[in-house]
């Protein structure tokens, strides 16, 4: 397999794990979505605007250098608790969509043998060589939060099993 198709793949396998968050919580209701279901505190909903901030920084702030502003404005004590939000469904799988969009524009006209023009914030031994490394780390951070909102969506109407694979 080639670099190229190796590439294609991944980002179809980011593409998959994405959908299957909103497939994971699709039919809920708003108090569904915004009722911790864990005693950490965290939303389904909140977990997915979490997702939506992921992409932005990774996909702009680190690839690019520079991120769009967000559709409301920046409050560190915003949200009231670890992952959680006081935004409506409407506003924060807008927002989700969004980055995707977005993200998915910059992996369009971008290879991903390309070095990011920005940095990560946090550890800097973890700073991404190029952004198909990015790519990779989306797929790992997406699936590993599909877990959380499997486990919530049973905790909070017995449903398993959705958003399956399609491979």
């Amino acid at each position: 397999m080639n670099s190229d198709a190796v590439d294609e793949m991944l980002v179809g396998f980011l593409d998959a794990q994405r959908r299957r968050a909103l497939e994971i919580l699709a039919g809920l209701d708003d108090k569904q979505l915004l009722t911790p279901a864990l005693p950490s505190g965290w939303t389904p909903l909140g977990l997915i605007e979490h997702l939506g901030h992921a992409e932005r920084h990774w996909f702009q702030q680190v690839a690019l250098g520079a991120a769009d502003p967000l559709p409301w404005p920046e409050d560190p004590e915003d949200g009231g608790g670890p992952l959680s939000t006081t935004r409506t469904p409407e506003l924060v799988f807008a927002f989700y969509e969004d980055q995707i969009a977005r993200a998915n524009a910059v992996l369009a006209s971008t290879p991903l043998s390309t070095p990011p023009q920005g940095r990560h914030s946090g550890d800097p031994t973890r700073e991404a060589p190029d952004l198909r490394v990015i790519v990779v780390h989306m797929i790992e951070e997406t699936a590993r939060h599909l877990g959380h909102l499997d486990a919530a969506r049973e905790l909070i109407d017995g449903r398993t099993g959705l958003g399956q694979d399609d491979l």
